[in-house]
């Protein structure tokens, strides 16, 4: 079953539209993740959640992710930590410093989110 979607604000840099986005704490909703996708809305996001802050639990592999990606890595204080501009069908990205969510986004917005920015979940 589908859950209502959240509402992710960047508290520190504030934009016109908050991203709307899936929370993804499944092993299999993360593992998918935007597999397969071929678009996505200029508001959607997944956040995929992991149990505690981590370099390597939130690195992420673009492989069958026929887009690219904006990425905020966001740790447990819900701080920005690391972005990236994911380009599909690359192994790999993995956050500079430990993170416990990994928001994908439509990568048009990518630069919405810094380093240091207070984020909110909704």
């Amino acid at each position: 079953m589908k859950q209502k979607p959240i509402l992710i604000r960047n508290l520190t840099r504030p934009t016109t539209s908050p991203l709307r986005a899936e929370w993804c704490s499944s092993f299999l909703s993360r593992l998918r993740g935007f597999t397969f996708r071929s678009s996505l809305e200029h508001d959607e996001a997944l956040v995929l959640v992991e149990a505690r802050d981590s370099r390597m639990d939130t690195a992420i592999h673009m492989f069958f992710v026929w887009t690219d990606l904006a990425i905020a890595w966001v740790n447990s204080k819900d701080e920005v930590v690391d972005t990236a501009y994911a380009r599909a069908w690359r192994p790999f990205y993995a956050p500079s410093k430990p993170a416990k969510y990994v928001v994908e986004f439509h990568p048009s917005r990518h630069g919405e989110f810094k380093p240091g920015d207070q984020v909110r979940f909704e």
